[in-house]
């Protein structure tokens, strides 16, 4: 299971332990996914998630592109409910707001499906590049920041030696330590918004286990 944030956070936290109806959580289906996998359209998600409500407009102007182009991929996001028109706004400028604070999937819930595969194997991959970019961006800046916001941001990395049922254990166990601290800073001044990316992959990539395997 993977579970994927504002763009500006996630590659992938650790997964939510069920796919128990959520209001932060969507859960993509083969349709949102391939509506997904498009450049703008997951810019336009980030960026609904990371500002909040914005207009066509408003969001064209941030992402560098134009109305008309921003208007017509949002409506798509919205025929698979990744977006949601706010009823709030004025004439014709619909007000846009994200339907969710993250999305998640199972891999396995596409396997077969050849156009759900290729599309997650994008969408993968495009969350992999903006994390490099986002975190080139910070190293960029860092030493302007306090050195206990230095300290404190970093990356690190670890192996360990597990079945596939452990590490889903494991991941879920990282995502309820992080949905802790997800609205810790409400409300302080002094709190700002740290993108948490977990990824998960193995050291052994020409030895992959036999199928079906336990």
């Amino acid at each position: 299971m993977h579970s994927m944030a504002a763009r500006d956070t996630a590659k992938t936290p650790a997964p939510p332990p069920s796919q128990a109806p959520d209001d932060d959580n969507l859960w993509l289906t083969p349709e949102s996914l391939r509506v997904l996998a498009h450049p703008l359209r997951s810019r336009l998600l980030g960026a609904l998630r990371r500002g909040g409500p914005a207009t066509a407009t408003d969001l064209a102007a941030t992402l560098g592109t134009n109305s008309g182009a921003t208007s017509y991929h949002l409506r798509k996001l919205e025929s698979v409910g990744l977006v949601r028109d706010t009823e709030e706004g004025e004439g014709k400028r619909r007000l846009w707001r994200a339907a969710s604070e993250y999305h998640s999937w199972h891999p396995s819930d596409f396997d077969g499906d050849e156009d759900s595969e290729t599309a997650l194997n994008w969408l993968t991959r495009d969350y992999a590049r903006h994390f490099s970019e986002q975190y080139d961006k910070w190293l960029d800046v860092s030493t302007t920041w306090p050195t206990d916001w230095q300290d404190a941001c970093g990356s690190s990395d670890a192996s360990v030696l597990v079945t596939a049922e452990a590490l889903q254990e494991l991941r879920a166990e990282m995502w309820e330590l992080i949905e802790r601290y997800r609205r810790v800073g409400q409300g302080n001044p002094q709190a700002r918004r740290i993108a948490v990316y977990a990824f998960a992959y193995p050291l052994d990539l020409d030895r992959p286990p036999t199928r079906g395997a336990r």
